[in-house]
């Protein structure tokens, strides 16, 4: 997503992690058959969907609905509080039905207005850090009755079903959230499979079953305690000791490394692996006088060795990137291999002599400290000893906390700087549009004519998804002449549960954003 960036966590890597409180709750709300202890430290930055576009995800998929949904197994959106589709040859009108009888938790009707209301308010609202980026299509929301919206668009946009499935698209009570401001209080007043019965900032969140909800979900427990916890460590201790039941994103390498290995104080967990579909990358400022020469930037691409990366920092949790697109998502290449193949000091040498650029060429990486991971550090260390190991490159590496990182990476202060992405929706589009044009998701313009003005418009065109990857294999060579965004790897996704609890392999979506519905105790289903 635009600003939809890798979960919090000073241990997190890329792997979802949905961890359970420990000892915080009454046993009257961890006891009981069909009560799941969960947690994450992935703590909502906000409860107002307009708000933020982020690991907040986590908690909205669960207590509010969207129009559509992507329920487990499915890459294409389903019908969740509607059944929606295109009315025009065009794909510019876009129409969904509600399903009869709707009505939020709070007993408020959710209507047509209602899901006007919500949609609007996130353009009105216009949050810094909100997700009206994935609504730039939108021209206008109209209602028909009680039962019928549509969605008027500024141009051909098959990849809209798409964005209407995101938990940023969350249907809020209009009589509970302004139209013109967040709401600042603790509260959910949603429609999802679950209500938030209470919530502690920085502690908990406890989710009862929503009895009112129609939708796709198939809730397999009555309730849910969720901890968002800071520390991996003591996330994990508490797993092993069973007081808690499923963990998902937050794991450490090591931590994935000792469940592989079965060990007999682990032998009541289960370890489940699966492809994830977040990536990193680094990106190049144009604007810098080194890092906008592309001879630097190919040679650059020609000695990373991505393999000696992941197994130094990552000790297999992760994989090789070789496309902005990752493996597990149509359209995915290995364009950066094909063009750079194994990492040769020699090939980079001639790249720079060829352009009689004087070596060592000193640059500067920055990365965030509290954003991605404690492995960050690392990873960086990593890329700053191969560049420098080849005898070509001078690098200094920098840490910034998130908050200056984001501020000063918006206003070009850094040369080259690493970011993650994980996608709004498991389309080709979400890893290509977001990082394109002069206005783009790293504020750091990358104009690409061919791509924005022609590629991506063609693509949304085609009805049938699979029809667009042509579009996407010629943007990716585009992506891989200019080296302006460097892949570098995907994490793989690890669900681990006690013995007791089935489901974790269905409690992730296409997105990557936990299910808990999915999570029962075995011999009770």
């Amino acid at each position: 997503m635009f600003y939809r960036t890798c979960l919090r966590g000073a241990a997190a890597l890329a792997s979802m992690s949905l961890l359970a409180g420990c000892g915080l709750f009454s046993d009257a709300e961890t006891s009981g058959d069909q009560k799941i202890s969960v947690g994450t430290i992935s703590e909502p930055s906000s409860l107002d969907p307009a708000a933020t576009w982020d690991g907040s995800w986590e908690l909205y998929r669960n207590v509010f609905q969207t129009l559509l949904s992507f329920p487990s197994g499915s890459n294409v959106p389903q019908p969740d509080a509607a059944t929606c589709t295109f009315t025009d040859a065009a794909n510019q009108l876009y129409q969904c039905e509600l399903r009869k009888g709707m009505t939020f938790s709070n007993g408020e009707k959710l209507d047509a207005a209602a899901v006007k209301h919500s949609i609007d308010r996130i353009r009105t609202i216009s949050a810094p850090q909100g997700p009206k980026a994935l609504l730039s299509s939108l021209d206008s929301v109209d209602t028909v009755g009680d039962r019928v919206v549509r969605f008027r668009l500024k141009s051909p946009d098959t990849t809209f079903p798409y964005v209407l499935a995101t938990p940023a698209m969350s249907l809020v009570a209009p009589g509970e959230y302004p139209a013109d401001k967040v709401r600042q209080d603790d509260k959910v007043i949603g429609s999802g499979p679950y209500t938030l019965k209470n919530y502690v900032r920085k502690d908990r969140a406890q989710l009862e079953a929503n009895g009112s909800y129609k939708g796709f979900a198939k809730r397999r427990n009555d309730s849910v305690s969720i901890r968002y916890y800071q520390d991996s460590e003591l996330m994990m201790r508490a797993l092993k000791e069973k007081k808690i039941d499923a963990v998902y994103r937050g794991m450490t390498a090591d931590d994935v490394i000792e469940l592989q290995k079965a060990l007999p104080e682990n032998k009541h967990l289960r370890l489940v692996e699966g492809v994830g579909a977040d990536i990193r990358y680094l990106v190049f400022n144009p604007k810098d006088p080194t890092a906008n020469k592309l001879p630097v930037r190919r040679a650059i691409a020609q000695v990373i060795d991505r393999g000696m990366l992941v197994d130094k920092v990552y000790k297999g949790t992760a994989e090789p990137l070789y496309s902005m697109v990752p493996r597990g998502i149509a359209g995915h290449t290995t364009k950066f291999f094909d063009r750079y193949g194994d990492p040769s000091v020699s090939k980079a040498r001639q790249i720079l002599e060829k352009a009689g650029i004087d070596e060592p060429v000193s640059l500067q990486l920055t990365y965030t400290t509290d954003r991605y991971g404690a492995a960050t550090a690392a990873e960086f260390a990593e890329i700053k000893r191969q560049l420098e190991a080849s005898g070509l490159f001078k690098i200094t590496i920098q840490g910034k906390r998130w908050t200056d990182f984001q501020k000063e990476y918006a206003s070009g202060a850094y040369p080259v700087f690493g970011r993650g992405w994980f996608p709004d929706f498991p389309d080709p589009d979400n890893f290509i549009a977001p990082f394109v044009g002069t206005s783009n998701a790293l504020n750091t313009p990358y104009e690409s004519p061919e791509i924005t003005g022609k590629l991506l418009p063609e693509s949304r065109r085609e009805s049938d998804r699979g029809a667009v990857l042509k579009y996407f294999d010629e943007a990716q060579q585009i992506l891989v002449d200019d080296v302006r965004l460097l892949p570098l790897w995907q994490g793989k996704l690890f669900v681990a549960v006690t013995e007791e609890i089935g489901g974790g392999e269905r409690a992730l979506d296409p997105q990557t954003v936990m299910q808990v519905w999915e999570l029962y105790r075995k011999g009770n289903w």
